[in-house]
């Protein structure tokens, strides 16, 4: 029974740890949903070779907790399941094997039901954050929750084809900003990354822009063509964005 007790705490503390190392990638930068693959993902040995486990493991701060999570990984997984064949082979009686399936079936629900928990997850969460701001140099990035990421807006990249409305226009000609919609950087065709381009920028065939703004605003962007009805779409977004400014300011 001793062994059926010492798994679960074993299961218990791999939950904390795992939290801890989403919480600890959460201040670097990385959205929680990430973090948390990314976390489970390292502390498990599953990998993934995406573009998103490549941002994590060209940041220093990110390969570090990584590197913790796969060494704690390693060993929690080995005890526990070196604890749970213990647990079962010393079972002598059917009683036994009854009583302590019973109890690893109940213990195991239990777990379930804290890990599934969106409010426990999210009050543990801000007591891991607060421990590792406290104790550590991590500094709080949730861009997600900052940008909103899980509401009505967005990052995305439009890639910029011969007939689409943008193309052959400077930034400040576009006047997307009127639109709500914020150009973040530009990635040229070439390899070449604009962060933060000026208003003269002209937008090329090819070219990637990383824009930020309402979700429907952008899939709406991407579908515009040049051309007067593309410029018709321009002027009713510009107008659906002063509506919704003046909307926002009654409400405040």
């Amino acid at each position: 029974m001793t062994a059926v007790f010492s798994l679960l705490i074993v299961l218990s503390i791999s939950f904390l740890i795992t939290r801890f190392g989403t919480a600890a990638l959460t201040l670097t930068g990385v959205s929680h949903d990430l973090a948390r693959l990314q976390s489970v993902s390292a502390f498990t040995g599953v990998g993934f070779t995406t573009s998103e486990s490549e941002q994590i493991v060209n940041h220093p701060a990110r390969r570090r907790i990584l590197i913790v999570l796969m060494i704690l990984g390693n060993a929690g997984i080995v005890t526990a399941v070196s604890t749970l064949l213990l647990s079962f082979l010393g079972a002598t009686e059917r009683n036994q094997w009854l009583s302590r399936g019973a109890l690893l079936i109940i213990g195991l629900a239990v777990l379930w039901l804290v890990a599934t928990s969106k409010w426990i997850e999210h009050h543990l969460s801000r007591v891991l954050q607060a421990v590792l701001q406290r104790f550590t140099d991590l500094e709080a990035l949730d861009f997600a929750e900052l940008l909103d990421l899980s509401g009505r807006y967005t990052v995305r990249t439009l890639h910029v084809e011969a007939d689409d409305w943008v193309e052959g226009k400077s930034l400040s000609d576009t006047q997307l900003f009127q639109e709500g919609v914020t150009v973040l950087g530009i990635h040229r065709e070439n390899g070449r990354f604009l962060g933060v381009p000026r208003g003269e920028t002209a937008v090329e065939t090819g070219d990637g822009l990383v824009l930020y703004g309402r979700k429907d605003r952008l899939s709406e962007l991407d579908d515009r063509r040049r051309g007067s009805p593309g410029d018709e779409a321009h002027a009713r977004a510009v107008s659906d964005q002063q509506e919704e400014r003046r909307s926002q300011q009654a409400n405040d």
